[in-house]
């Protein structure tokens, strides 16, 4: 019933919105238009998968500050999560958003598009319309499409290695890649994880509560159902609706906010209200339902580890009746944890599950702020203290700075 009401008053308040004739609804903005907005150069790069998909990087090649186009500049790529794309590294702007940060401090950025968000939905071989498009979940993005993003921007820059730094699903696929195929360590100079997400055992989210009982195990109505689709799909005229919502005052402002939260849970005392109702320009970003489902089963299982197709398919598979685990103690990549108390995704007890068996971590960071949330990372006014200075400091170390 609350989700009911809540969407029931979203849509009266859009409603309202579109017969104000003082609001008038302003064009998505793609991440090259907003980095080159605040002057940075931009460079817009695709590059073809294994299996056919066409994923599209941003690139903000220097700092039109510094100058340094003809400096070193080692290259960072920055890589999103669920529902999510690279302008979640731009939102809040060159004061506190990862990606300007990293480039004044005199680094190649690159900013990652996973398949199926709206930057990166060509296959070269299937049609957008056929299920067989959907038919991945994080394990390929992180096998593949991280793998492909990692060799064609270490050939590009002509480095060896590259520095990464991911947020919630952005982890996930990282520890995926890494732990599978492990020669990926080596391209690694320093691997940071924002909102690491591997175990749910403790997730506190009502979308556990709400899908987790339907989905979370192979083989039940909702899974043949809800399989091999896009979940959430970005809808161009809603997005305007809500991002020109926020900000107007009353309960738009409360629309803009509860937006992400009623999924991310944790309250909004940290949230820049500016980043989000950018943000929302162009999220819920798109994704395949078999990502929410492959998460959901981590949540039931109380494990990290490959997609469940039940019995028979698993046997096929993997040669055993249930997924294997994937094995954090193949990595070796110089990573460091960064997570929050008040994250009801991925929580503090199961941040504590996560080091436990990530046996090389070399750092596990609890942000020292009771209300920090799973969104704040990409969001939060005070994100560029608690999270991007620390996370540049210790690159910086790295690169002997």
């Amino acid at each position: 019933m609350r989700g009911f009401l809540y969407v029931l008053g979203l849509l009266m308040a859009l409603g309202s919105t579109l017969a104000d004739p003082q609001y008038c609804l302003h064009p998505m903005m793609r991440s090259d238009e907003r980095i080159e907005s605040h002057g940075y150069p931009a460079e817009t790069h695709e590059v073809e998968t294994e299996d056919g998909y066409v994923l599209t990087l941003f690139r903000i090649p220097y700092s039109h500050n510094l100058k340094n186009q003809n400096a070193k500049r080692p290259p960072v790529l920055l890589q999103h999560g669920l529902f999510s794309n690279s302008d979640c590294w731009l939102t809040s702007g060159p004061e506190n958003s990862l990606a300007y940060l990293l480039a004044d401090a005199g680094y190649d950025v690159w900013l990652g598009n996973a398949r199926g968000n709206i930057y990166s939905r060509v296959n070269s071989q299937i049609s957008l319309n056929s299920p067989r498009f959907w038919h991945f979940d994080w394990h390929e993005i992180g096998t593949i499409d991280i793998a492909t993003m990692i060799d064609y921007i270490l050939d590009e820059s002509e480095y060896d290695q590259l520095h990464y730094a991911g947020h919630s699903q952005g982890t996930t696929v990282y520890m995926v890649l890494l732990s599978e195929r492990s020669e990926y360590n080596k391209k690694i100079k320093s691997g940071h994880l924002l909102a690491p997400c591997a175990f749910f055992e403790h997730g506190k989210s009502a979308i556990f509560r709400w899908l987790g009982p339907l989905v979370g195990t192979p083989g039940g109505m909702w899974n043949q159902l809800m399989v091999d689709m896009e979940l959430i799909p970005h809808n161009n005229l809603v997005n305007r609706l809500i991002d020109n919502s926020c900000g107007t005052g009353g309960p738009f402002d409360s629309i803009c906010k509860n937006g992400f939260l009623m999924f991310a849970n944790g309250g909004y005392q940290n949230i820049n209200l500016t980043a989000m109702q950018q943000l929302i320009e162009t999220h819920p970003a798109g994704a395949s339902s078999n990502q929410g489902i492959h998460y959901l089963q981590l949540w039931a299982s109380h494990f990290f580890r490959k997609y469940d197709w039940g019995v028979k398919r698993n046997q096929e598979l993997y040669g055993q009746s249930a997924p294997p685990d994937y094995d954090l103690s193949l990595i070796n990549a110089k990573t460091h944890s960064y997570s929050s108390q008040n994250d009801a995704l991925c929580g503090p007890e199961d941040v504590d599950t996560l080091v436990s068996k990530f046996i090389h971590l070399e750092e596990d960071h609890r942000v020292p702020w009771e209300s920090f949330n799973h969104l704040d990372f990409i969001v939060a006014y005070n994100m560029k203290e608690l999270i991007n200075d620390l996370v540049i400091e210790r690159i910086n170390k790295y690169e002997g700075r």
